[in-house]
């Protein structure tokens, strides 16, 4: 039986853990330094297996020996920006809970697929596998589903049509400088930009760009979670089901895209063991200036995160 540990048991991790369970994709281990709140989820959760309908074992803990031999770890643990708190601020607290988390996590599974979700993305990625010193196809950030799975529900509203018949691509890094592909996204096989007009391309890329920032503003307090929650779960299941799914994930670029050492979203074949090719499709010249624009803001993150944090 698979087993997947989500660690940090906020609104996005347990959310993964129903998603992992009620799907019937794998046992699940939810585990948070907070005493009682993983306890409390899991037991939940397991109390509403009966209803879905399926025998996942799934519980909450504060004990990463709970968390042994997973073949999946994903990293949800994290703060989120509050008022008066600097970016700096917010990468250096969270990249501290990157980095034990990783390491407390890989001396129960040292064989697991890690998959991150604390942002800022591309950046605790990096720092991922640069704590685990684990073969980059196993450490693996979760962005561009989510931000591919936004543009394709945009698509759907705009053309009234099913979500069901939309495919779309967004690649790059998790944040302003994301890169939606149009020209790649389609409904049932038919581009976009065949479908509505330059403008409202364009605004649907911009809408997609600000698609976590919107959901913020509409809440008023804290931030998206069932789209990402939905986003990781698919990551989770193409692994342990060795599906060989084309996603856009955030990986270690080695000269894909001309690009090299920065995680980074791009075209990702995701199967058993992580991360198993990357596709390098024909992009346009402005699709490729934007995406190395996007990688370079993400290294310069890497570059600062590097001088907060305090040497191991």
């Amino acid at each position: 039986m698979s087993k997947v540990t989500v660690i940090g048991s906020g609104n996005v991790g347990a959310t993964v853990a129903q998603y992992v369970a009620e799907k019937d994709i794998a046992d699940v281990v939810l585990i948070d330094i907070i005493d009682g709140m993983p306890q409390g989820k899991g037991l939940d959760l397991a109390e509403a297996a009966p209803v879905h309908g399926h025998d996942r074992k799934l519980f909450g803990t504060n004990d990463y020996t709970d968390t042994k031999n997973s073949d999946v770890v994903v990293i949800t643990a994290g703060i989120a920006r509050k008022p008066g708190m600097s970016r700096d601020d917010l990468l250096k607290t969270n990249a501290s809970i990157v980095q034990a988390c990783t390491r407390e996590a890989l001396k129960q599974s040292p064989d697991a697929v890690f998959i991150v979700v604390t942002n800022p993305l591309d950046v605790m990625t990096y720092l991922a596998w640069q704590t685990a010193k684990l073969p980059h196809t196993r450490v693996i950030g979760m962005a561009g589903v989510l931000d591919s799975a936004r543009f394709q529900a945009f698509i759907g509203m705009e053309l009234n049509m099913s979500v069901q018949d939309v495919r779309a691509m967004v690649l790059g890094g998790h944040g302003d400088l994301m890169v939606p592909v149009p020209r790649y996204s389609t409904v049932n096989g038919v581009p976009i930009t065949e479908l509505m007009s330059a403008e409202r391309v364009d605004a649907l890329c911009k809408r997609t760009r600000d698609g976590g920032a919107e959901i913020v503003g509409l809440l008023k307090s804290g931030s998206a979670f069932y789209a990402p929650g939905a986003s990781a779960t698919l990551m989770v299941e193409a692994i342990l089901k060795d599906q060989n799914r084309l996603l856009p994930c955030a990986v270690l670029a080695n000269g894909e895209y001309g690009l090299k050492d920065v995680y980074v979203g791009l075209p990702t074949v995701l199967g058993k063991g992580g991360v198993k090719n990357v596709i390098e499709v024909k992009l346009g010249d402005d699709e490729l200036a934007s995406l190395k624009k996007s990688a370079e803001s993400i290294r310069e993150n890497i570059d600062a995160m590097n001088k907060l944090l305090v040497p191991a």
